[in-house]
């Protein structure tokens, strides 16, 4: 197997045009690599005929749009599957091994990479990958959003300055995010939530990417359970902010 990186989706093509570079994404499968997810744990499930549905966690307030992805669509889930194990599989046995296979598959035309529009840091060791291949590609600029602040914290001394990280909050380990003074990203179901906030919403990810910016909103996107506010939020934010620019996180 062979890791391999996916191009821009709606929402990276809107930072490729603002920073007139090319973006990719590295991604693994949703939720079953984010062991941090707690408000948004979902993740699909492969049914015994082949078919896959969607689960959600336990403690679920919102549902993870990438996961949904991965339900409806086949290359999709085979895709980021593929990556899943060769990236984990590498990583568990070296991170040296992992950081070449990852700046092997590199786009030769990659500026910018996202981490994970779905998936997150499941293993240290992977974590660790991603550090080394920051620094062999001094060049690059790299950025995550990410629940697994252990790691971050643990690695807080030696993040490369090639890489842009932000705690995503609503995981098992949100009081790292103050603990430590973590650049944060809520999830908010409305541009007045984000206002009482004193948060402005991305809707490019040019708040992740940027490497000294501050804490910031998303809006609510995707398929989310029936009945939930969070579903409700979804269908009142039609036609507004980020939905006005067919965003995808």
């Amino acid at each position: 197997m062979r890791v391999r990186y996916a191009p821009a989706n709606a929402k990276l093509s809107r930072l490729e045009a603002r920073l007139g570079v090319s973006v990719y994404s590295f991604d693994m499968l949703s939720g079953v690599t984010c062991p941090g997810a707690k408000d948004c744990k979902s993740w699909a499930e492969v049914q015994n005929d082949g078919s896959r549905r969607i689960v959600d966690g336990k403690h679920t307030v919102f549902r993870c749009f990438s996961a949904s992805q991965e339900a409806q669509y086949s290359n999709v889930f085979d895709f980021r599957e593929e990556n899943t194990q060769a990236a984990l599989g590498l990583a568990a046995s070296s991170p040296m091994k992992c950081a070449s296979a990852l700046v092997a598959a590199l786009p030769d035309d990659a500026a910018v990479v996202r981490l994970h529009v779905a998936g997150d840091f499941k293993l240290l060791n992977y974590f660790d990958a991603w550090l080394e291949v920051c620094n062999r590609r001094p060049d690059m600029r790299f950025y995550a959003y990410t629940k697994m602040l252990p790691f971050w914290a643990k690695r807080r001394d030696v993040i490369p300055s090639n890489l842009a990280l932000t705690a995503s909050r609503g995981g098992r380990w949100d009081s790292l995010i103050d603990e430590y003074g973590f650049r944060e990203s809520v999830v908010v179901y409305s541009e007045q939530q984000a206002a009482d906030l004193g948060l402005e919403i991305d809707h490019d990810d040019h708040h992740a990417y940027s490497l000294t910016g501050g804490s910031f909103a998303l809006l609510i996107h995707g398929t989310q359970p029936p009945g939930s506010e969070a579903g409700k939020a979804v269908r009142a934010l039609r036609g507004k902010g980020s939905y006005n620019r067919k965003a995808t996180a």
